[in-house]
C-alpha cells in the first residue's frame, strides 16, 4: 500500500548535536542495512488507527530516524512520532467537523491523548519535532528555503528505488533565504498569512544546530501527481522569481510567478476531495 497525501520539511542534525547516549544510538542505527523509509512510517501510523479503540499517538517513542550525509558528516532526523502525533491531533481538531472527528477518534480517546501530552510536556518542555508534515500540498512558504538548482528529481537510492522529488540545502542557506524573503515580503505587502507562516518556519529553524541539513520532500505526493506534472514542477524557482520581482518592484512578473504556484498547488489540494 502506498500512502499518497503527505509532504515533509525535515531537519537533519549532525551527530555532534545529540547528547549521549542518544548519539551512540544514532551512530549504531546509521550502520544498519535497509533502514525504514517514509512510507514505512506512514503505514505504521495508519495501522495504529485500526484497533478499537484507535491509538492516535504511539505508546512508546520511535527509535527510528532518517539519515543523510552533508559534506561527509553523518546527519540524523529522528522520527519522534509521539510528539508529532500529539501535534497532528491538535491540528485535526481544527480541520474536521466534530461529528466526523468523533467517529474517527472518540472523545474519550482524544481526552486521554491530551492528558498524556500535558504530562509529557512537563518532563520535556523544550521538545520540538525534526519533521513538519503537510497533507495534500507543499506550503508555499517552504519553497522560500530552497533554490531551483537544489531540486532533485528521479528514482531514489533506496532499496525500493521509488520516485523522489526533493530539495536539500545547508541550514545557513535556509536561514539566509528566510530572512531575505521576510524583508522582501514585509516591504511589499506589510502583513499576511505568508509572512506569518515564514516567521514560524524561521523560528523553528533556529532551534537546530547551524550545520544541519534542511530537506523538503514531496513524499507521497509523487504517487498522486502525474509524472509529467512533477517533471515540470519548478516551485522553488517560481518562488525565488516572484520574490526577486518584488525586490525589483516588478509587480506584474511577481504576479505571474504567484499565479503559476497557486494554479499548480490548487490542483493538487483539490485531489483530497476526489472519491
Amino acid at each position: 500500500m502506498t500512502v499518497p497525501y503527505a509532504a515533509y520539511l525535515r531537519v537533519y542534525e549532525p551527530l555532534g548535536a545529540f547528547p549521549e547516549p542518544e548519539r551512540g544510538h544514532w551512530e549504531r542505527y546509521a550502520r544498519r542495512e535497509n533502514l525504514p523509509g517514509v512510507q514505512d512510517e506512514l503505514r505504521r501510523s495508519l495501522a495504529d488507527l485500526l484497533p478499537t479503540p484507535p491509538v492516535p499517538v504511539p505508546v512508546h517513542e520511535s527509535g527510528d530516524a532518517f539519515v543523510a550525509l552533508l559534506d561527509g558528516v553523518l546527519c540524523v532526523c529522528p522520527w519522534r512520532t509521539r510528539l508529532r502525533g500529539w501535534l497532528a491531533l491538535e491540528e485535526l481538531a481544527e480541520s474536521l467537523p466534530t461529528p466526523v472527528l468523533d467517529a474517527a477518534l472518540p472523545p474519550v480517546v482524544r481526552r486521554q491523548a491530551e492528558a498524556d501530552y500535558e504530562h509529557w510536556l512537563e518532563r520535556n518542555p523544550d521538545a520540538r519535532p525534526w519533521i513538519r508534515t503537510a497533507t495534500w500540498q507543499v506550503p508555499l512558504r517552504w519553497f522560500v528555503l530552497f533554490a531551483d538548482e537544489e531540486r532533485e528529481y528521479g528514482k531514489g537510492d533506496g532499496p525500493r528505488g521509488e520516485l523522489v522529488l526533493r530539495y536539500r540545502t545547508p541550514m545557513v542557506e535556509a536561514r539566509r533565504r528566510v530572512a531575505r524573503g521576510l524583508r522582501t515580503l514585509k516591504d511589499a505587502i506589510d502583513e499576511g498569512p505568508l509572512i506569518d507562516g515564514l516567521v514560524d518556519v524561521g523560528r523553528w529553524l533556529e532551534e537546530f544546530h547551524p550545520r544541519s541539513l534542511v530537506e523538503l520532500d514531496y513524499g507521497g505526493l509523487v504517487h498522486m501527481v502525474p509524472e509529467a506534472d512533477l517533471a515540470e514542477d519548478r516551485s522553488a524557482g517560481d518562488t525565488a522569481e516572484g520574490l526577486a520581482a518584488l525586490r525589483a518592484g516588478d509587480g506584474a512578473r511577481a504576479g505571474e510567478a504567484y499565479e503559476r504556484l497557486t494554479e499548480r498547488w490548487t490542483a493538487v489540494r483539490n485531489r483530497q476531495y476526489a472519491n
